[in-house]
């Protein structure tokens, strides 16, 4: 079947085994997984490629799904190893902590992942479905979706027609098909916004990403790859009220960078900014389950929270290889096969979507509430965690590749880093 990217002309519905919905780097993911697997996919989708500020962190066991698809070569000179994570105490508070510094190598790695721009990322994934024979790819939105037990069928806002044996529904946090799957959710919100930046700086950042602990959130800077004309660069993800979200939104360029500065302590010497500035409120999402007739639920389709420890698009590609593992063999003409297949994901995904969600959630609230109490634990913690050699180090392998069954996408053992990709 030739690419799509644009309106359908067919009189006829495209057929295929697998439809997913979305075509962001969670759903495009999707889409060249299931084609690895022997699936004929259409994937339908904007492919948004202006998204301003975003990156992805990328852990071990996400790299290695890409490096097993064959796409982390075309992606790998967009990205930035992090090699270290240090967590500052900047809350003020009168149970201070001192700084904390993890390295990869405590467990045995080179880096714990790579840090790449939401931009390049989604750019390289569509291109390469656009390439790939077993995918079409369609840049329209879906109308609507029809789920029953004998197959599913989709119409796109265009007038075209789809019929599949399976959704991968991964549309975002307004999911159509979740809602027509009658999946409940539980939404909750925080007096955050997310303010998101490229920066260019004047100090390198040596591999490292510094997250401060602020009393509006995390501020966190995360390495990335230099350009010409700006060897170091760093992007920022900084959690504040909507009051100071608006101020910051107001301010020029060069008052903005200094101000990220002075917030920084010049931890990385003079900041430029290295591209517009992006914002987003603040909020999370889970769902009552992630499953429904001939569909499964997958990224913030299923799961929404703050962009705290980089654990976003790391959980969605979980979602993906554990899918595609629960559907290994699986003859999708067979509504009974499909239904046991995701009686397992839906098992299998509880725990990890419930632990991401309810630590993250505990940990913003930390920061948030004003209270001895809280600001005593949090501190205790934070140094118990640290200075206990075996504890540390399993947080440490739990937020790169989680303990528990390891989908097949994600085993694969890591090549070493190019020295090419490194901070000059």
């Amino acid at each position: 079947m030739s690419q799509a990217n644009a309106k359908i002309a067919e009189p006829h519905p495209i057929a295929c085994d697998v439809l997913v919905a979305g075509a962001g780097s969670a759903g495009l993911s999707a889409a060249h997984a299931f084609a690895a697997q022997g699936r004929k996919v259409v994937v339908v989708g904007k492919v948004e490629t202006h998204l301003a500020g975003r990156t992805v962190a990328l852990f071990e066991g996400s790299l290695r799904f890409y490096r097993t698809l064959g796409l982390w070569p075309r992606c790998a000179d967009h990205a930035n190893p992090m090699e270290g994570i240090r967590m500052i105490d900047d809350t003020g508070s009168i149970f201070p902590t001192s700084p904390k510094e993890f390295r990869s190598r405590e467990i045995d790695l080179d880096a714990f992942g790579e840090n790449i721009e939401n931009n390049a990322l989604v750019a390289e994934l569509a291109q390469a479905a656009r390439e790939n024979p077993a995918i079409t790819l369609i840049e329209d939105l879906i109308d609507s979706f029809e789920l029953n037990f004998s197959g599913a069928r989709a119409r796109l806002a265009s007038g075209g027609r789809i019929e599949a044996k399976f959704i991968v529904a991964g549309e975002g946090r307004n999911s159509q098909a979740r809602q027509i799957a009658g999946i409940t959710v539980q939404t909750w919100s925080y007096p955050q916004i997310a303010l998101t930046a490229l920066l260019a700086h004047d100090k390198p950042h040596h591999n490292i990403s510094t997250e401060f602990h602020k009393r509006s959130g995390p501020f966190t800077f995360v390495p990335l790859r230099g350009r010409e004309g700006a060897p170091h660069r760093s992007s920022l993800v900084w959690l504040v009220s909507p009051r100071d979200a608006l101020r910051l939104q107001a301010l020029p360029p060069d008052m903005l960078a200094a101000e990220i500065e002075d917030e920084a302590h010049g931890l990385l010497g003079a900041i430029r900014l290295d591209g517009p500035l992006g914002a987003f409120p603040m909020g999370a999402m889970k769902t009552s389950r992630v499953t429904g007739t001939r569909m499964a639920l997958i990224g913030e389709s299923a799961h929404l929270f703050p962009p705290i420890g980089a654990q976003g698009l790391n959980l969605s590609l979980r979602d993906i290889a554990n899918l595609v593992d629960c559907l290994e063999g699986v003859n999708l003409d067979e509504p009974d096969e499909i239904a046991r297949a995701l009686e397992t994901y839906e098992r299998q995904r509880a725990r990890d979507i419930g632990l991401r969600i309810n630590g993250i959630d505990i940990l913003n609230r930390s920061l948030l509430i004003h209270a001895l109490p809280v600001d005593f634990a949090r501190a205790f913690a934070l140094t118990f965690f640290s200075a206990f050699g075996p504890l540390r180090r399993a947080l440490m392998r739990e937020g790169v590749t989680p303990h528990g069954p390891t989908p097949k996408l994600m085993r694969a053992r890591p090549p070493v880093r190019r020295p090419a990709a490194r901070e000059a």
